[in-house]
């Protein structure tokens, strides 16, 4: 397991869906510094799973986070979403989904600008 720090654009929408005000929200962004991307969900797919650096967490069965995240394109539309997962007890970050709707599989997670929280 190759474990890396997270990219710029990783970082940038884990902030911004953090930004949503939700029971566990605080914790959730008060993790960020110490989280490590583990790896792609499949073979370039933008999609990640994630790692908490600290001890006597572990990840186990995960949950959707209480927050919507539409992803619209340049021209307004809606082509896809961000979903924020944690563990079962909703208490640390466990992976950041992006689910499209387009034809291809995005190669590249949108930026910020691009993502409404709903």
């Amino acid at each position: 397991m190759a474990l890396r720090p997270l990219n710029s654009a990783e970082r940038a929408l884990l902030e911004h869906l953090l930004s949503a005000e939700f029971d566990g929200a605080a914790e959730l962004r008060a993790q960020l510094d110490r989280t490590e991307v583990v790896g792609p969900w499949a073979p370039g797919s933008v999609s990640v799973d994630l790692r908490v650096d600290e001890p006597g967490r572990h990840t186990g069965p995960s949950r959707l986070a209480p927050v919507g995240a539409a992803v619209i394109d340049e021209d307004g539309e809606y082509i896809g979403e961000l979903l924020l997962w944690t563990d079962d007890a909703g208490r640390t970050l466990s992976a950041l989904e992006y689910a499209w709707v387009t034809d291809d599989m995005p190669t590249v997670l949108p930026p910020v600008e691009h993502v409404r929280l709903v």
